[in-house]
């Protein structure tokens, strides 16, 4: 089966197979973390940081290729009319005849490889909470589609990718730098856990009917994409709201106001989705609008703590 990708041509080869503009899903989650570390402590090492992106990185990217080929396996993508590229339908370089499954297999398992090897040595270096919570993105990541748990199944697919992508990576990128686990980084991390469910979330809508014909049965299968408008809707409020809750309640710097920025965009990806969520092309603004709505929300709070970081080191130096 060959199946046109539009930009497949265009864009460099590894940029398509890895799905790289996603990576600002770990991009995000990485700063975050280290921004309410130096904002709350003035700890900053930027060897680890680059180590703890560089090794989220290589678990995002071995978990894309991974899944792309147990999607290959399980018959998913092949059997998918309805994606709308690049959001949907995985890279489609198999479908394509471009790269063979076992290539994505293998180079999937050398990228888990090296950011299992980069966790040990954060391990080891700043302590073992750091490797806890590697292990267990990298098992969820691994066996989202992977056999024999296969958890996109079981309806948990959306909540472990948004721990994964949110209070896990947030909590790790902290504890590099701090040695410690807090509560703040992970209220600060609400928002963006949500952000990113809702982006696999919004991406599932094309490919529903597809994962619905092999038994790939996450939530929006379940639903249907009717009723998956409303929990869209939902999940939306609860993102704005969790960042209200998080400065009034929570601890977090008021400076982290600033999220509300997006609150535009995210109201016209919703009259998107409420309009067109079953007519898979007409939908695709939305998805872009899901993308962003989290990528800005994300930076906008990291924004926030640098401020808040900037104001404390600004005022100890004067007085």
């Amino acid at each position: 089966m060959t199946t046109h990708q539009p930009g497949a041509h265009t864009l460099p080869l590894w940029v398509v197979k890895l799905r790289a503009p996603f990576f600002t899903a770990s991009i995000v989650p990485v700063c975050l973390g280290a921004a309410v570390a130096w904002a709350r402590t003035g700890a900053f090492n930027l060897e680890y940081f680059a180590l703890t992106l560089i090794g989220a990185l290589a678990l995002h990217a071995g978990t894309n290729m991974t899944n792309d080929y147990f999607d290959h396996t399980w018959g998913s993508d092949e059997v998918n009319t309805e994606f709308a590229n690049p959001f949907t339908g995985g890279s489609r370089l198999i479908q394509m005849g471009i790269v063979r499954p076992a290539v994505f297999l293998w180079q999937g398992l050398g990228f888990f490889a090296v950011g299992g090897l980069i966790g040990l040595v954060l391990a080891l270096t700043c302590g073992l909470g750091v490797l806890w919570l590697g292990l267990i993105g990298a098992f969820s990541g691994y066996f989202y589609t992977a056999p024999p748990f296969r958890l996109v199944r079981t309806g948990l697919g959306e909540l472990l990718i948004g721990l994964n992508f949110g209070p896990l990576m947030v909590l790790g990128s902290a504890y590099v730098q701090t040695r410690a686990l807090a509560g703040e980084p992970f209220v600060a991390s609400l928002p963006v856990m949500l952000l990113i469910a809702l982006v696999v979330w919004i991406n599932q809508f094309q490919d529903m009917r597809a994962d619905a014909a092999v038994g790939k049965n996450h939530l929006v299968v379940r639903l249907g994409r009717r009723r998956a408008v409303a929990v869209y809707g939902l999940l939306l409020a609860a993102v704005y709201l969790s960042l209200l809750a998080g400065i009034l309640f929570g601890g977090v710097t008021p400076f982290a106001l600033l999220g509300f920025l997006t609150l535009p965009l995210a109201v016209k990806a919703y009259r998107v989705v409420r309009v067109h969520y079953d007519h898979p092309r007409e939908l695709t603004p939305a998805n872009a609008a899901t993308v962003q709505v989290h990528l800005w929300t994300g930076l906008l709070i990291t924004l926030g703590y640098a401020i808040h970081g900037w104001l404390v080191v600004t005022t100890s130096v004067v007085h």
